[in-house]
């Protein structure tokens, strides 16, 4: 059963099951983020993040884009502190979607270019179509895509990266599977379907221990190799005495399946 949780002029955001559903509502924008797009975006995560009953969420684009990148029609001839807000709101909204303890995964169609390919990018895991197309192109008008650039570089190998800002060519979806952007590409009358099958697999895990180990794979990213293992260490610990660790230690040897209590 599917649930309209609020109501939003740029999204869409339903509940079903313990599956969330985010889906910009910009088609005939090819789903571009304005400024009022994305404080819609960055609110309804920050929403999602206190919601215990949502294990998952899968953000989408209606009509035939994902996302085309920022709206050029409202950043003509603007002041340079519009821009920092402009720029600050969708780093605040990168964040977050990193930030909140539920995986998000992508599902891409169309197009995903500029801040809609840092959207991918950004996203915990993502499933495309095998139609879908992926660039930077911010080069060809002028713009680097600096702001993209820290989540794409993060997330494929620097020399595809410079590749793809320096010269705004697009990526397929089969290259992009190879350079780790996206998990798989899916035909694509097959993508709703793959999309919700992952999202049902993490589903079945402990919402507790998924948003722990999401948080600290993160954060033990940026640390050097020995820190991290004390870090991933703690972590652990604290992770072996919660009580769905118990659970799912006495439901496999039990051979049974555990019974989650999200603590």
């Amino acid at each position: 059963m599917s649930i309209q949780t609020e109501a939003y002029q740029h999204i869409l955001f339903e509940i079903e099951g313990a599956i969330a559903y985010v889906t910009m509502n910009r088609p005939a924008q090819r789903n571009a983020l304005s400024l009022e797009h994305m404080k819609e975006l960055l609110h309804c995560f920050k929403q999602i993040q206190e919601n215990r009953s949502v294990a998952v969420v899968v953000l989408r684009g209606a009509g035939p884009a994902f996302c085309a990148g920022h709206d050029l029609k409202e950043m003509r001839g603007e002041t340079a502190s519009f821009y920092r807000n402009l720029f600050g709101v969708c780093s605040e909204l990168m964040e977050t979607i990193q930030t909140i303890p539920q995986p998000v995964i992508a599902q891409v169609q169309g197009i995903a270019t500029a801040a809609g390919c840092q959207l991918v990018a950004t996203c915990d895991l993502a499933v495309a179509a095998d139609t879908a197309v992926f660039a930077t192109p911010g080069v060809k008008i002028g713009l680097f895509c600096s702001t993209p650039m820290v989540a794409l570089s993060r997330a494929i190998g620097r020399k595809k990266a410079m590749e793809m800002l320096l010269t705004g060519e697009a990526m397929s979806a089969q290259d992009a599977v190879a350079a780790g952007l996206i998990n798989r590409a899916v035909a694509e009358e097959k993508l709703t379907e793959a999309t919700e099958a992952l999202a049902r697999k993490i589903a079945e895990a402990s919402p507790y221990t998924v948003g722990i180990g999401k948080q600290a794979f993160y954060k033990q990213m940026e640390m050097p190799q020995s820190l991290a293992y004390s870090f991933a260490r703690e972590v652990m610990s604290v992770n072996a005495v919660a009580e769905d660790a118990h659970e799912g230690i006495c439901a496999f040897l039990e051979k049974r399946p555990p019974i989650w209590r999200g603590r």
